[in-house]
């Protein structure tokens, strides 16, 4: 079995961030969906259960972050062109969310843009073409990870 991952967002609005992630790809699960989550798929291996603040209250002692106010991740979601990356952030727009929050990024290699849902948690899809990233970094990064 391949792994997968499953990222656990908190949300205001149940059923607005359900028709949110619909409208950007994901289909909802209906076994692991109910009042206070909604199971989103959004590829074979990448899942993103939308859960009702009180309801994600009880997975953390910690506070939940403001996500418009403050960043605790980006997820960043890899797309299968350039065409891919535009179509999902104006979905996102369209839907409700942000498009756009940063500049976009063109490295030749690679493509990307941003995006927020409707709670402010950030989106970064981006196309990476492996052989010319791999062209232009022989010898591995240019620098060092901070």
């Amino acid at each position: 079995m391949p792994q997968m991952i499953f990222v656990n967002l908190p949300v205001k609005d149940v059923a607005r961030s359900t028709a949110f992630y619909e409208a950007i790809g994901c289909t909802k699960d209906p076994r692991f969906s109910n009042e206070n989550a909604s199971g989103m798929q959004l590829s074979d291996t990448i899942f993103f259960m939308i859960l009702a603040e009180d309801f994600f209250r009880t997975f953390t002692p910690k506070q939940i972050a403001n996500a418009h106010a403050t960043t605790e991740v980006l997820v960043a979601l890899s797309c299968d062109g350039r065409e891919a990356v535009d179509a999902i952030v104006e979905k996102a727009a369209a839907a409700g969310g942000k498009g756009d929050i940063r500049e976009k990024q063109d490295m030749g290699f690679m493509y990307g843009r941003s995006f927020e849902d409707p709670d402010g948690h950030i989106f970064e899809p981006f196309f990476m073409d492996m052989a010319a990233a791999m062209a232009a970094f022989p010898d591995g990064p240019a620098h060092e990870p901070a």
